[in-house]
C-alpha cells in the first residue's frame, strides 16, 4: 500500500501550517521527514492520522482518499501513528495496555507480538507501566501500535529523553519491521538514525518541502547545512 500526500495545505484556525506539501512513501519503503524544530513535521503526520483537517489537498492511502475520515478508520486500514511522549496508560500493567489495542484479537497472540520485537516487556507483563523506566515505557508505546498490525508506522521522534543503549533496542526493532516490508515514515531527531533506515528523505521547511532525495546525497552534511544548519554526524 503506497501514501500520496497531493498539494495539502493544512494548519489550526487561521494558522497555515502546511503548504502545498507533495510527500509519497512506496509501499514497504523507509521515509525520513526531517526538518528543524516548527517546520511542521508533527502537523504533517497528525493530518495523515486524521487528528488535524486539510484544509487542501489530499491525503490518499491505497488510492484512496482519506479526506475527514476518522482516525479509528485510518488505523483500521492500517494507518497508525506514534506520537511523541510515550503514548501509554500509566496506571495500566503492560498486559492491560497491550489489551486495549487488540480490538477482538486474541489477546495472547498480542502479547506474542509485543514480546517478540521487545523482550524485556514479556518479563513485566504484570508490572503498571507508569513504574518502568522510560526506555520500557517508549518500547511498550511501540508495541501498542504494532499489535494493530499496522501496514504503515509513522514515529515521531522515538529517541526523545532516551539512552543511547535503549535507543540502539528501539531502533533494532524498527528495524525488524522494515525487514518485514512495513511502511515507515520517520521523524527523527537524530538525523544519522533516521538515514540508516531511510530509503527516502524529504526535509520540511516553514512547512514546505525543500528538499527530497535519497540519503546518500546528505551524506556530506551540505544539504543539512543548507537546511537545517547543521552537518549529518
Amino acid at each position: 500500500m503506497t501514501l500520496e500526500l497531493r498539494h495539502l495545505q493544512a494548519g489550526y484556525g487561521r494558522a497555515q501550517v502546511l503548504h502545498d506539501v507533495n510527500l509519497t512513501v512506496p509501499a514497504g519503503a523507509a521515509v525520513a521527514l526531517l526538518g528543524s524544530n516548527g517546520a511542521g513535521k508533527t502537523t504533517l503526520l497528525k493530518t495523515i492520522a486524521g487528528l488535524v483537517h486539510p484544509t487542501a489537498g489530499e491525503v490518499r492511502w491505497n488510492d484512496r482518499v482519506q479526506g475527514t475520515r476518522t482516525p479509528h478508520a485510518r488505523v483500521a486500514d492500517g494507518i497508525c501513528l506514534i506520537p511523541e511522549g510515550r503514548g501509554i496508560f500509566r496506571n495500566l500493567t503492560v498486559a492491560e495496555n497491550l489489551a486495549m489495542h487488540t480490538r477482538g484479537r486474541n489477546k495472547a497472540r498480542a502479547i506474542e507480538t509485543a514480546t517478540r520485537y521487545f523482550p524485556v516487556l514479556g518479563q513485566r507483563l504484570s508490572q503498571t507501566a507508569g513504574t518502568m523506566s522510560g526506555g520500557q515505557q517508549q518500547m511498550l508505546a511501540v508495541a501498542r501500535a504494532l499489535v494493530t498490525q499496522p501496514q504503515l508506522l509513522m514515529i515521531d521522534e522515538l529517541s526523545v529523553g532516551l539512552a543511547p543503549v535503549v535507543i540502539d533496542e528501539i531502533f533494532a526493532a524498527v528495524e525488524m519491521l522494515r525487514a518485514e516490508g512495513r511502511s515507515l515514515l520517520v521523524v527523527e531527531q537524530y538525523v544519522h538514525r533516521a538515514l540508516a533506515i531511510a530509503d527516502y528523505v524529504y526535509i520540511l521547511q516553514k512547512g514546505r518541502i525543500v528538499f527530497v532525495g535519497e540519503p546518500a546525497q546528505c551524506r556530506s552534511g551540505t544539504i543539512f547545512e543548507r537546511y537545517l544548519g547543521e552537518g549529518v554526524a
